[in-house]
């Protein structure tokens, strides 16, 4: 029997990756550091971004990589949606055409500009360097060009899932993107992260992921690079500088302000309601001492009321002017239910005598001041904040997320014994301090239990969001195969593992991108000029690809993330693909390769077509796909697999790509919620009912494993070894 259950418990398959390492030998020095600076410093260039107000805000560092113009450096430097620069060293400066390519996990980019017979570094192996060799680093640390520092490599270490080489030299804003080179004058990392522990520590991205870039890269125009995160204009208009983004259902904020003070707004375009009406937002800044929240009665240039947490507290603010001698703090105060940094919901009900100012739907302050009436409402920050910004409603009413009260009354009784907050009272101190190390150990104990209920209470929500989600997937799913709405469907599978996804702001998305794709059609365009728009639409001008360096992460599976990233698996690119066909009426559908994924155009007259969406549309033959087949599987392609497959297959692929992962991690819940999620796709999946039902026993969910092993005992289907189940079943039997 207990054979039994550990050949049960191996069938799981949770199996470690472990790290990846080189010890190749390192050639001896055979330059100083000074012919090192001097050689490579003609090839270190300044980037900076430019904001919306043409003043150069960023300031970071790069290097050339190809004589025709194209330069390396950090995604984060060149930033999102905005112009860059490069001066090279004989202090030319180019405005950059078009991002050649970028990976945002690695923290990558190639730019390129204009311009010929440049100078361009040697690549070296990462893979290659050792554990103390000497290496030189060139950057523009605060503005100061083409510093120069020495120092070795202190080792590998694996930073946020990316491996990185960390170095002994120290780091300070604008090395980043810097070359860091061997004795040989050859690059082997981009100069990224600053350590925050020491000032003579900082890691680098190694440059062989910047060599997948150079092979497959993913060029993007600078019209259409400004586009990532703007602003919807038909929504939203932002005044005195700073860098607003719209991202999926959140709007994000950062830098200074052009106003006073760091002020800048984002100002709702849509009318405003008659009063009395109510506006609501929920933010979260990165810090406290910053200032972000709602405005209200706006007139579009300097006059406005704010209601906003500052430095802890929450502050009304009229805004008569440009400067302070303007500014009517109306009021600040201290209020328990404002929770720094957490989220918080800020709404102001608006009425023709007063308005009344709530945070999380406690009432914290109420005006009748009259100096400001009509006008526009939104969001304002101040100083040097960041802040994001997520369920903006406004309305006659707003219906803002708050738990009614039989519903938290009921939910206190249930969670009943847990602690108020706040530091103990002082006579309960001094009550307990005589019973000494017994009860000491008594608390100890208690607050232990507290912790438990805590990890109980979290995992409670868990199952909550999750027995949601799928209720959704379950309904969204519920009509014909061919009806149903498979990007809203594996939206929903993102959803599972982010509690916080807006899955509708991202359906509004993509209603967006169709609308522009439609919008320069011909009316008459047959099947091939709409594919061939639909491919210009979404890998020339925006830049969607198939991920390179990270293709065994989770955000590859997440449709939302590939719409923010504009990277993805073939399958998620390719149901992304099958949507934006579908509102440009081509007939696309899925067909599941072994070890790949492709869709097939159905034209109205003529051949179909196999097309690639990974590799950015390419048209495939039949023997092109069988080669692609054998290189991954090593295995011949055969009929069977070029047929098309159904969307619920399609959702289940997307689930096991996800469960390979919570494999690899060992993460046992993750593995759970897509094997509830596959068996909510398609009920009759025997061979994963089997597995939920053994993960289900592992994890101590004994009952709910006796109802998968009673469900395959009754319907036995295919595949599935009865016998064991059997024995399995009567195991569970057992105390």
């Amino acid at each position: 029997m207990f054979m039994r259950r550990a050949a049960v418990i191996s069938a799981i398959g949770i199996a470690l990756v472990g790290p990846f390492a080189r010890t190749d030998e390192a050639k001896p020095p055979a330059n100083t550091v000074e012919q090192i600076a001097e050689s490579a410093r003609k090839s270190v260039v300044v980037i900076t971004q430019i904001g919306r107000d043409g003043i150069r805000h960023g300031l970071g560092t790069g290097f050339i990589v190809a004589a025709d113009g194209l330069i390396a450096t950090n995604l984060h430097v060149i930033g999102e949606a905005r112009p860059i620069s490069v001066q090279l060293a004989n202090g030319k400066h180019y405005d950059v055409t078009a991002i050649h390519a970028f990976d945002r996990f690695l923290d990558l980019a190639l730019v390129r500009i204009d311009a010929k017979d440049l100078k361009p570094l040697a690549l070296g192996d990462s893979d290659s360097l050792k554990q103390g060799q000497s290496i030189v680093a060139i950057g523009n640390p605060h503005g100061l060009k083409n510093s120069v520092v020495a120092g070795v490599v202190s080792g590998r270490r694996e930073l946020d899932g990316r491996s990185m080489i960390q170095l002994a030299i120290p780091i300070e804003p604008g090395n980043s993107g810097g070359p860091v080179l061997d004795m040989e004058g050859r690059v082997h990392g981009l100069i990224t992260i600053k350590s925050l522990v020491t000032a003579n520590l900082g890691f680098a991205m190694p440059i062989n992921g910047l060599k997948t870039l150079l092979q497959k890269p993913n060029p993007v125009p600078i019209a259409k690079w400004l586009t990532i995160g703007v602003l919807d204009p038909a929504e939203w208009r932002a005044t005195m500088g700073a860098h607003w983004r719209q991202r999926g259902g959140r709007l994000t904020v950062e830098g200074q302000g052009s106003g006073f003070g760091g002020r800048s707004l984002c100002l709702w375009q849509p009318p405003v309601p008659e009063m009395p009406y109510e506006v609501a937002v929920t933010v979260k800044l990165d810090d406290e001492a910053g200032a972000a929240g709602l405005a209200f009665h706006a007139d579009g240039g300097d006059k406005h009321y704010g209601f906003y947490p500052t430095a802890g507290q929450l502050r009304l603010t009229r805004f008569d002017g440009p400067d302070v001698n303007s500014w009517t703090i109306l009021k600040q105060l201290n209020n328990s239910h404002y929770h720094p940094g957490e989220w918080n919901t800020l709404k102001v009900r608006v009425e023709k005598d007063k308005f009344l100012c709530f945070v999380n739907e406690h009432l914290a302050i109420e005006s009748s001041d009259r100096g400001l009436a009509g006008g526009k409402v939104g969001l304002a920050k101040f100083r040097d904040t960041r802040a994001d910004f997520k369920n903006f409603q406004v309305g006659q009413r707003l219906a803002v997320a708050a738990v009614p009260e039989i519903v938290f009354k009921r939910i206190t009784a249930a969670v009943a014994g847990l602690p108020l907050e706040g530091a103990p009272r002082q006579e309960l101190v001094d009550a307990l301090a005589p019973e000494g190390s017994v009860g000491i150990g008594v608390l100890r104990e208690r607050a232990k239990r507290l912790e438990q209920e805590a990890a109980q209470l979290k995992q409670l929500a868990r199952a909550v969001h999750e027995q949601r989600v799928l209720g959704e997937l379950a309904k969204a799913i519920s009509s014909k195969d061919a009806d149903f709405d498979l990007f809203y469907a594996a939206l929903l599978i993102a959803k599972l593992d982010n509690d916080e996804l807006d899955v509708d702001a991202y359906r509004k998305q993509v209603d967006r991108m169709a609308r522009e794709l439609a919008a320069d059609l011909p009316k008459d365009a047959d099947d091939m000029a709409r594919l061939t728009a639909l491919n210009k639409y979404l890998f020339a001008e925006r830049g969607f690809h198939g991920s390179r360096n990270d293709y065994y992460t989770k955000a590859n599976s997440y449709l939302s993330d590939v719409l923010d990233d504009r990277k993805g698996l073939p399958i998620t690119l390719s149901v992304l693909y099958m949507e934006l066909g579908r509102r440009i009426g081509l007939k696309l559908e899925g067909v599941g390769l072994p070890g790949h994924f492709v869709v097939r155009l159905v034209p109205v007259k003529g051949e179909s077509k196999l097309i690639d969406v990974f590799d950015g549309g390419t048209v495939l033959t039949k023997d092109d796909a069988g080669k692609k087949v054998q290189a991954i599987t090593e295995d011949s392609l055969h009929e069977e697999d070029l047929k098309a497959i159904s969307k619920k297959a399609i959702l289940v692929r997307i689930l096991h790509n996800l469960m390979g992962l919570a494999r690899r991690d060992q993460d046992a819940d993750a593995l759970l919620r897509y094997l509830d999620a596959i068996l909510v796709v398609t009920s009759d999946a025997g061979q994963e009912r089997w597995m939920r039902a053994l993960l289900r026993y592992q994890t101590g969910r004994r009952t709910a494993a006796v109802e998968d092993a009673d469900w395959l005992l009754e319907h036995k289907p295919p595949r599935v070894e009865l016998q064991q189940v059997e024995d399995f079943r009567r195991m569970l039997e057992r105390p």
